[in-house]
Parts: structure tokens; sequence; C-alpha cells
């Protein structure tokens, strides 16, 4: 498990970047894999989501999770939701109310107003990034009282630039919405190569959020031992698991 120091310093938040040690699923899925939507064994991905629960000290409820769609949609949770929500990311300043993020080389998002109180959760891979979610939590949290000088933002473990080759369409699609988003694309070898974790921070600083954490972990390289689903792309494999962030109130 990973943490920020930025948020571990607030003693305000448990949190945590969970890679795949430490868990009960095999073969391709080993070891802790907690995304429901993979085809590995349910009771194993529940243990698996058990473990992260009790890591982050979580004793009343359990960590609540999205179906993720690679969109903009966001929820403010004022209570424990009673069915699954269909989106990227949420709010609340509910205390004890775990909200995790399922990541397979997507960038994890983990936000905190250190006086209101509030965090939020994120899932943004380019498509999110692209149609702004981080920004449109943002504006939420700034709706709801939060100062941009209070919030902290922390960036989790993605897919690096040097392994994330993309297309020409890809790269015009950015350069079509804003011509200095060149500068997050490289080229090497008549390849195209996509900074996402710059890219997001930039969205963050651009907003006037000054307090950025990164976490600064390839998912695609595995030494780092997080599932990617690139590499198992790469390999053939016919699924892969998810790595899970969580943030909870104290």
């Amino acid at each position: 498990m990973i943490k920020s120091k930025l948020l571990k310093k607030t003693n305000l938040v448990n949190h945590g970047f969970f890679n795949k040690r430490n868990g009960f699923s095999k073969d391709i899925y080993k070891s802790l894999n907690c995304g429901k939507g993979s085809y590995d064994n349910k009771e194993n991905i529940e243990k698996n989501l058990n473990y992260v629960k009790r890591k982050i000290l979580s004793k009343k409820s359990n960590i609540v999770l999205l179906y993720q769609i690679h969109s903009s949609k966001f929820f403010y949770l004022k209570k424990t939701p009673k069915k699954k929500l269909i989106g990227d990311g949420f709010i609340t300043n509910v205390k004890n109310l775990p909200l995790g993020i399922l990541t397979a080389d997507c960038t994890p998002i983990l936000i905190l107003d250190t006086k209101k109180k509030i965090i939020a959760a994120v899932h943004a891979g380019w498509k999110g990034a692209y149609n702004n979610i981080v920004i449109k939590v943002l504006k939420k949290l700034t709706s709801l009282g939060s100062k941009k000088k209070n919030i902290i933002a922390v960036i989790g473990p993605c897919i690096a630039q040097h392994n994330y080759e993309v297309g020409r369409e890809f790269r015009n699609k950015f350069i079509s919405k804003n011509k200095n988003n060149l500068i997050f694309f490289n080229f090497k070898k008549r390849k195209i190569f996509f900074d996402l974790s710059k890219y997001i921070y930039n969205q963050l600083f651009s907003f006037g959020i000054l307090k950025i954490d990164v976490i600064n972990k390839d998912t695609f390289d595995t030494k780092n031992n997080f599932f990617s689903a690139r590499r198992s792309l790469k390999r053939n494999e016919a699924d892969y698991g998810r790595n899970i962030s969580v943030i909870m109130l104290k």
C-alpha cells in the first residue's frame, strides 16, 4: 500500500493506493484483484476488498465502488448509496465512508479539503480527463464552499508516458481542443506517446490547486507489481485484474 505524504500529514483521512500484492486471487488475477467487473472468482474478490477495508481501518462501512464508464459523471454522497452508482467519481463529507476507485492503467485521483473536511475520489482515463471530470469535481467542491488553497489532490499510479503509445487521431483530438496540449505528447521513432499524469496535473494546477502530490509509479512496468490492461493485452491474456485506490474521512 502506497500513501501520499501530503494526505498522511493532515491526519484527517485513511487512504491507500494498492497494487497486486497480498490478496487471495489466483492465476492472471494474482493476487489483490478488486475488480468485480473481471472474470475472477467473486469470493476471492470479496476477500480482497475486505483486506483493503481492514488496511484502511474501516470498521463500519464497506468500500463504495462505482460502475466506471470513462465518463465525466460524478456523485455527491450524503450517505451510503443503496444501489450501484454508474459514473467515475464521487464526493462526500460523511466520516467512515470509504470511497474506492478501480484502475488498470487509468489514473486514480484522491482529493481532500482540509478545512471543510470533504473528500473526493476520481477515475480518469484519457476520456474522463479529456471531458474534464477532475475540473467538474473541483468546481463542485468550490460550490460547496471549498477554497482552492485548502485542497490537496493526489495523482495515483497510472501508465507512464513512455508506455502509453497512441495514434495520430488521438493526438489530433487533444490538439483540436487546445493547441497547448501538444506538450503532453512525445514523438519517438515515428510513434506518439501521451502523458496522462502530466495532463491531469496541468488541469489541477491550472484550476488553482497548488498542493498536488504525484505517486510516480508506472502501472505498465512489471517491477511495480500493478495490474495493467495494456500489458495484459500485449501478452494476449484473456482478462486482467484491477488495482484499488481508497480514501476515507476519519
